[in-house]
């Protein structure tokens, strides 16, 4: 259930423009926003069909300063955040900002120890509605592209407790993508990233109604789709993109009349400048510059 320790319970962006941020996601996602500004900083809400998603906040002044680039942050729940700390330094973790009290309720940000930024929190004072991962509009998977997935997930374990997935059809998943767990619900998936990746991250896909509308919406309102639409066993297509402020973030959802053969280039060019592995490290199809593309046979596992 969502607020029970382990699980993604809170996501914000930080941004450098919080104006044009929230105009983007209301055009591709449908989100609304009110002001939940406190006296030290401001604070949009963001909102779908009225019940909060998310948070959305300019990066700090030392964050721009650092090189902090926009990003999504999610929040993982834990019981006790002030004891996780003493574990997770010494699993080789890194605490970037120690527990605080704050305006969702008692946070830390830290990174993994292979420098994979997340926030944990406890006592979230939001709201949040229970069994929407599945709902338009909401987060519905969570994917860490790291440097040796295998050491990730044991620093992840040690300090969350989560706990190894089997796919769908009760097999493990093949290809070095492991599905990861909190209790019994399946929260998303860690792979290794390719070489050309620049560092380790989370990745949050956004469930939408129509895939091609949504990345229609993406590309018309300044952003860029840098990987999809792949289509998955289950019907369901993802893909990658970036916002105006250059934040990471993903997709998924159904495309009406779609089939695997309706590849639009851009996808073939982006998985060949990568290697030819889609986001989820599995092999697409490779063929010559001449060549009609194709989309890969080989497909990600479908537990989403």
């Amino acid at each position: 259930m969502i607020g029970d320790h382990g699980h993604f319970v809170w996501y914000e962006l930080l941004t450098t423009d919080i104006v044009a941020a929230e105009a983007f996601y209301h055009q591709v996602l449908g989100w609304d926003a009110q002001d939940a500004s406190t006296a030290k900083f401001a604070y949009r809400m963001l909102t779908s069909d009225g019940a909060p998603v998310g948070g959305l906040m300019a990066l700090p002044p030392e964050g721009l300063q650092r090189g902090a680039a926009p990003r999504w942050v999610g929040y993982v729940a834990v019981d006790d955040l002030d004891a996780r700390m003493g574990r997770l330094k010494a699993l080789g973790g890194t605490i970037y900002v120690p527990p605080t009290n704050s305006n969702i309720g008692r946070i830390a940000i830290i990174a993994d120890p292979q420098t994979a930024t997340l926030a944990l929190v406890q006592g979230l004072t939001i709201d949040v509605q229970p069994g929407g991962r599945d709902r338009i509009g909401r987060v519905g998977w969570h994917e860490l592209l790291a440097a040796e997935w295998r050491q990730a997930f044991a620093f992840y374990e040690g300090v969350l407790g989560w706990q190894k997935a089997a796919s769908d059809e009760g097999l493990a998943p093949v290809d070095g993508y492991q599905l990861f767990a909190a209790g019994p619900d399946t929260l998303g998936g860690m792979f290794t990233k390719l070489p050309h990746a620049p560092f380790p991250f989370w990745l949050y896909y956004f469930n939408v109604a129509d895939l091609t509308v949504a990345l229609q919406r993406v590309t018309s309102h300044g952003g860029r789709v840098v990987q999809g639409p792949i289509e998955l066993p289950d019907g369901v297509w993802i893909a990658r993109c970036i916002d105006p402020q250059g934040a990471m973030f993903a997709l998924r959802g159904r495309r009406p009349g779609a089939t695997s053969d309706d590849v639009p280039p851009f996808e073939i060019r982006w998985s060949a400048e990568w290697g030819g592995f889609t986001s989820r490290g599995r092999l697409v199809d490779k063929r010559s510059p001449a060549a009609p593309p194709t989309a890969s046979s080989k497909k990600p596992p479908s537990k989403r």
